[in-house]
Protein backbone atom coordinates (compact mmCIF):
# COMPACT_ATOMS: atom_id res chain seq x y z
CA UNK A 1 0.00 0.00 0.00
CA UNK A 2 1.02 3.87 -0.79
CA UNK A 3 1.68 5.69 2.00
CA UNK A 4 -1.23 7.79 0.85
CA UNK A 5 -3.24 4.91 1.07
CA UNK A 6 -2.05 4.53 4.21
CA UNK A 7 -2.89 7.83 5.23
CA UNK A 8 -6.61 8.02 4.06
CA UNK A 9 -7.09 4.31 5.45
CA UNK A 10 -5.99 6.13 8.90
CA UNK A 11 -8.16 8.93 8.37
CA UNK A 12 -11.05 7.17 7.64
CA UNK A 13 -10.43 5.13 11.28
CA UNK A 14 -9.84 8.30 12.69
CA UNK A 15 -12.96 9.83 11.48
CA UNK A 16 -15.25 6.31 12.60
CA UNK A 17 -13.44 7.13 16.23
CA UNK A 18 -16.11 8.55 18.52
CA UNK A 19 -14.68 7.42 21.49
CA UNK A 20 -16.29 7.36 24.82
CA UNK A 21 -19.57 8.81 23.25
CA UNK A 22 -20.05 5.19 21.50
CA UNK A 23 -20.34 4.03 25.18
CA UNK A 24 -23.42 7.08 25.66
CA UNK A 25 -26.94 5.53 25.04
CA UNK A 26 -28.51 8.70 24.41
CA UNK A 27 -25.95 9.48 21.68
CA UNK A 28 -26.98 6.49 20.06
CA UNK A 29 -31.20 6.85 20.61
CA UNK A 30 -30.36 9.64 18.79
CA UNK A 31 -28.62 8.53 15.86
CA UNK A 32 -31.13 6.24 15.50
CA UNK A 33 -34.14 8.61 15.95
CA UNK A 34 -32.59 10.55 13.14
CA UNK A 35 -32.28 7.67 10.70
CA UNK A 36 -35.60 6.57 11.29
CA UNK A 37 -37.24 10.29 10.56
CA UNK A 38 -34.98 10.93 7.48
CA UNK A 39 -37.01 7.92 5.83
CA UNK A 40 -39.91 8.50 7.53
CA UNK A 41 -39.48 12.21 5.84
CA UNK A 42 -38.62 10.28 2.24
CA UNK A 43 -41.49 7.65 2.73
CA UNK A 44 -44.32 10.71 3.31
CA UNK A 45 -42.86 13.26 1.21
CA UNK A 46 -45.43 12.92 -1.51
CA UNK A 47 -48.17 12.84 1.20
CA UNK A 48 -47.00 15.99 2.79
CA UNK A 49 -47.89 14.49 6.19
CA UNK A 50 -45.91 15.36 9.55
CA UNK A 51 -45.53 11.94 11.53
CA UNK A 52 -47.30 13.80 14.41
CA UNK A 53 -50.18 14.63 11.60
CA UNK A 54 -50.68 10.65 10.75
CA UNK A 55 -50.67 9.88 14.20
CA UNK A 56 -53.54 12.27 14.99
CA UNK A 57 -55.32 11.41 12.18
CA UNK A 58 -55.16 7.49 12.56
CA UNK A 59 -56.28 8.32 16.41
CA UNK A 60 -59.37 10.40 15.39
CA UNK A 61 -60.04 7.51 13.03
CA UNK A 62 -59.77 4.84 15.09
CA UNK A 63 -62.07 6.94 18.31
CA UNK A 64 -64.58 8.83 15.87
CA UNK A 65 -65.61 12.24 17.88
CA UNK A 66 -62.46 11.33 20.35
CA UNK A 67 -61.84 15.00 22.20
CA UNK A 68 -58.89 17.40 21.21
CA UNK A 69 -57.63 16.61 25.17
CA UNK A 70 -57.83 12.92 24.78
CA UNK A 71 -55.57 13.27 21.45
CA UNK A 72 -52.79 15.04 23.80
CA UNK A 73 -53.02 12.68 26.52
CA UNK A 74 -52.90 9.61 24.61
CA UNK A 75 -49.97 10.80 22.23
CA UNK A 76 -48.24 12.56 24.80
CA UNK A 77 -48.40 16.17 23.05
CA UNK A 78 -49.19 19.58 25.11
CA UNK A 79 -52.75 21.28 24.05
CA UNK A 80 -51.12 23.80 21.96
CA UNK A 81 -49.39 21.39 19.75
CA UNK A 82 -52.54 19.59 19.44
CA UNK A 83 -54.28 22.47 18.54
CA UNK A 84 -51.89 23.57 15.86
CA UNK A 85 -52.08 20.22 14.25
CA UNK A 86 -55.48 19.83 14.56
CA UNK A 87 -55.88 23.21 12.59
CA UNK A 88 -53.82 22.23 10.02
CA UNK A 89 -55.43 19.02 9.11
CA UNK A 90 -58.70 21.13 9.06
CA UNK A 91 -57.54 23.94 7.17
CA UNK A 92 -56.36 20.64 4.53
CA UNK A 93 -59.79 19.21 4.47
CA UNK A 94 -59.12 16.46 6.35
CA UNK A 95 -60.83 16.78 9.95
CA UNK A 96 -64.12 18.16 10.99
CA UNK A 97 -64.39 19.52 14.87
CA UNK A 98 -68.06 19.04 16.48
CA UNK A 99 -69.43 19.40 20.04
CA UNK A 100 -69.50 16.80 22.60
CA UNK A 101 -73.26 15.15 23.36
CA UNK A 102 -72.08 14.48 26.67
CA UNK A 103 -70.12 17.89 27.10
CA UNK A 104 -71.06 20.89 24.94
CA UNK A 105 -67.64 22.70 26.08
CA UNK A 106 -65.63 19.91 24.45
CA UNK A 107 -64.62 19.65 20.87
CA UNK A 108 -64.76 16.53 19.51
CA UNK A 109 -63.01 15.31 15.77
CA UNK A 110 -64.16 13.15 13.37
CA UNK A 111 -62.38 12.75 9.72
CA UNK A 112 -63.91 13.88 6.76
CA UNK A 113 -63.90 11.46 3.96
CA UNK A 114 -60.70 13.55 2.43
CA UNK A 115 -59.31 12.69 5.66
CA UNK A 116 -59.86 9.01 5.29
CA UNK A 117 -58.07 8.74 2.23
CA UNK A 118 -55.15 10.52 3.42
CA UNK A 119 -54.94 8.00 6.01
CA UNK A 120 -55.65 5.36 3.58
CA UNK A 121 -52.67 6.22 1.72
CA UNK A 122 -50.09 7.38 4.67
CA UNK A 123 -51.19 3.61 6.77
CA UNK A 124 -49.51 2.04 3.48
CA UNK A 125 -46.62 4.51 3.76
CA UNK A 126 -45.99 3.60 7.56
CA UNK A 127 -45.86 -0.41 6.56
CA UNK A 128 -43.79 0.36 4.04
CA UNK A 129 -41.67 2.42 6.46
CA UNK A 130 -42.17 -0.28 9.07
CA UNK A 131 -41.10 -2.97 6.86
CA UNK A 132 -37.83 -1.03 6.40
CA UNK A 133 -37.43 -0.51 10.20
CA UNK A 134 -38.35 -4.05 11.15
CA UNK A 135 -35.75 -5.79 7.97
CA UNK A 136 -32.88 -5.12 10.53
CA UNK A 137 -33.97 -7.57 13.47
CA UNK A 138 -35.46 -10.97 13.33
CA UNK A 139 -39.57 -10.63 15.16
CA UNK A 140 -38.15 -11.19 18.69
CA UNK A 141 -35.74 -8.98 18.28
CA UNK A 142 -38.40 -5.98 17.01
CA UNK A 143 -41.12 -7.17 20.36
CA UNK A 144 -37.65 -6.99 22.70
CA UNK A 145 -37.01 -3.76 20.92
CA UNK A 146 -40.10 -2.04 21.68
CA UNK A 147 -40.26 -2.86 25.59
CA UNK A 148 -37.05 -1.58 25.81
CA UNK A 149 -37.78 1.47 24.30
CA UNK A 150 -41.05 1.74 26.33
CA UNK A 151 -38.86 1.68 29.50
CA UNK A 152 -37.49 4.69 28.57
CA UNK A 153 -40.61 6.51 27.36
CA UNK A 154 -43.36 5.13 29.61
Amino acid sequence: MHSSARKIAANAEDDADIGGIDGIVGFHIRLAHGAVYRHFTETFVDLELTQKQVSVLWLIDEHPDIAQADIGRRLQMDRATVMAIVNRLQKRGFVERGASTGDRRRQTLHLTSTGQAALAQARASVLEHEAWLKSRFTPREVALLIDLLKRIHE
